[in-house]
């Protein structure tokens, strides 16, 4: 179904899920249709559904890992919903339905989601963009002041898939699937000392996270000024992190590195 400039925003909620994961429902009132982003476990997605009213209709998956695919059959199976996820990976992905790729996009209700294809933390990662709604899921891949750990891909593939996000507007809110935020924080302090917006973006995760409050979503505004991640092409960083000869990519991998360590 086309999108429409009077469509009503799309509704969504967040709630924890295992340690430190969160999970998303994102809701269409035009369609009423109810998607779960990345369960890892059925018993709070069904939770957080009962809680707003919603019926579970969709699940979008953006890669493999336990922690992202964990409830996808036993909510199939206690709400029939579809599962979406990416073709790229389609195999590891438990129940899939509907294979998604760049070129296909992923639809849900009313709404036409981007699918952006990047790899680095997996080899079949996916990130799916409302561009109306301003909202970004990019899973594993950029997280509030990081990214994910290079398990299946190399710098190279995290460095193009990071700049595929960078190019979205600053206003997107970036929903990470962690609450990793305050210890990127410190990492990202270590890496850029310097750097005047992140220490102010540090303080303000240190008192959301002191109140008990969620620090998701960032923004991409935030990220752009604040996550060394997506600055790996910035002077300074370079400076630190870099040497004669490396790629934008190779200073990546430095800095990820670096994190391995920290």
């Amino acid at each position: 179904m086309p999108q429409t400039a009077t469509q009503p925003p799309l509704e969504i909620a967040v709630f924890p899920m295992l340690s430190d994961n969160y999970g998303f429902l994102i809701h269409d009132p035009a369609s009423a249709k109810t998607a779960a982003i990345d369960p890892a476990e059925a018993a709070p997605v069904l939770a957080a559904c009962a809680a707003h009213g919603w019926q579970l209709t969709h699940i979008l998956n953006t890669h493999h890992h336990g922690d992202h695919v964990g409830g996808n059959l036993d909510l199939k199976a206690k709400t029939g919903c579809a599962i979406v996820g990416p073709a790229y990976d389609r195999a590891r992905i438990p129940g899939i339905d509907v294979a998604v790729d760049e070129a296909s996009g992923a639809d849900f209700g009313s709404r036409h989601a981007e699918v952006f294809f990047v790899p680095g933390h997996t080899r079949g990662h996916i990130a799916y963009y409302f561009a109306r709604d301003k909202a970004l899921f990019c899973g594993d891949t950029l997280f509030a002041l990081g990214c994910g750990r290079l398990f299946e891909g190399t710098p190279a593939q995290m460095w193009s898939s990071l700049l595929k996000l960078r190019a979205l507007p600053d206003d997107t809110r970036v929903y990470c699937a962690h609450e990793y935020t305050q210890s990127n924080a410190r990492f990202a302090l270590s890496a850029e000392p310097e750097n005047a917006a992140l220490a102010a973006q540090a303080e303000e995760v240190a008192r959301l996270r002191a109140a008990g409050q969620f620090t998701i979503p960032s923004t991409l505004a935030v990220e752009k000024a604040c996550n060394p991640f997506l600055r790996a092409d910035q002077p300074d960083l370079r400076r630190r992190f870099g040497g004669a000869g490396m790629t934008d990519a190779d200073v990546l991998g430095a800095i990820r590195a670096a994190k391995d360590r920290f």
